[in-house]
């Protein structure tokens, strides 16, 4: 159990992943921003030098308008979008490519990925309907098709929709007995993708689809589950062999039935199960002693001497006998 626990809470960490996408979403924004900056600064040099006008005079104004610049223009990329905040109002959102903001006045609420996002989330220790304790785990895809609803009717929808899915995926299961937890997954699934959608949609998150990748089970309840289809296999093993032994003795009957008053028939027949007790090697036969006089004198001598092993002086005795 502890280590079911610890396997659990590490969903709840750090996640180097989606760390290392936002460092480079900032570095090249950073990049293409340097790129303007630089094109700015080459533009006013090229101005100082055709007009002649001394720097100093005008330094402290273009400074200030190189600022202003720099603070006003933004760069989303193609999965981005940006909600811009104008005094303290919704705006607009901006996005993707370039985009310019009032200086001291426009202000850009965050940007948002609007790529579909895939967060995993457990229920632990969630007794179902038939009180068994179980975990599950299970993943949920979901995208953002309003990001102004996402910024501004949630606070966190990063943690939101992983809580939600938490809380919707623990009421199912207090509602859903084992057998079909363990049976019915994909539509366990579809139903709680439905429940997480007419929840999230508000925030103006969809949710696409929701998939159980685990269940586990305490280990006294595996090991008992274990014994119980061990022994429905061993049930249906001995009604099938009972089956069998039902449907010999009607052949067995049948043909007793058809070997009554056929004597000649019988004969052979016997004969043929000693040819093929005979076959294998190293084998001894014990006949009773009323068949070989169901068998012509070289056909007994024979048998003699392949059923008695070094009993060649025997099997002379019986020619000698028979003559």
């Amino acid at each position: 159990m502890a280590a079911q626990d610890t396997k659990f809470r590490e969903r709840r960490e750090f996640n180097p992943v989606l760390w290392n996408l936002r460092k480079q979403s900032f570095a090249l924004r950073r990049y293409v921003l340097n790129k303007l900056l630089f094109l700015l600064a080459a533009a006013v040099v090229i101005v100082f030098l055709a007009t002649g006008m001394p720097p100093a005079v005008i330094s402290v104004p273009v400074a200030a308008v190189l600022c202003s610049f720099a603070l006003s223009i933004r760069v989303a990329f193609e999965w981005e979008r940006v909600p811009v905040l104008r005094l303290g109002r919704y705006r607009a959102t901006r996005g993707p490519g370039l985009f310019f903001l009032v200086p001291g006045i426009d202000v850009p609420y965050g940007y948002v990925d609007c790529r579909i996002t895939v967060t995993d989330f457990s229920a632990e220790k969630v007794l179902t309907r038939d009180a068994v304790p179980v975990y599950v785990d299970a993943i949920i895809f979901w995208m953002i098709w309003d990001a102004a609803k996402a910024k501004l009717e949630v606070e966190n929808y990063r943690n939101a929709v992983p809580l939600s899915a938490k809380t919707a995926l623990r009421d199912i299961i207090g509602k859903t007995t084992l057998a079909r937890l363990l049976t019915d997954r994909d539509e366990i699934g579809q139903e709680l993708q439905k429940i997480l959608d007419a929840k999230t949609n508000p925030w103006g998150i969809t949710s696409l689809s929701v998939e159980i990748k685990d269940i586990v089970l305490p280990q006294e309840l595996e090991d008992a589950m274990s014994r119980e289809a061990q022994a429905e296999r061993e049930r249906n093993a001995r009604v099938i062999l009972g089956s069998a032994e039902i449907e010999l003795s009607d052949k067995y009957s049948e043909a007793s039935k058809k070997y009554k008053g056929n004597n000649e028939a019988l004969t052979l027949r016997s004969l043929n199960l000693l040819l093929d007790a005979l076959k294998s090697k190293g084998s001894m036969i014990l006949v009773p002693s009323e068949v070989p006089h169901l068998m012509n004198k070289a056909v007994a001598v024979a048998l003699a001497k392949k059923s008695v092993p070094g009993g060649g002086a025997e099997a002379r005795g019986q020619d000698m006998e028979a003559e």
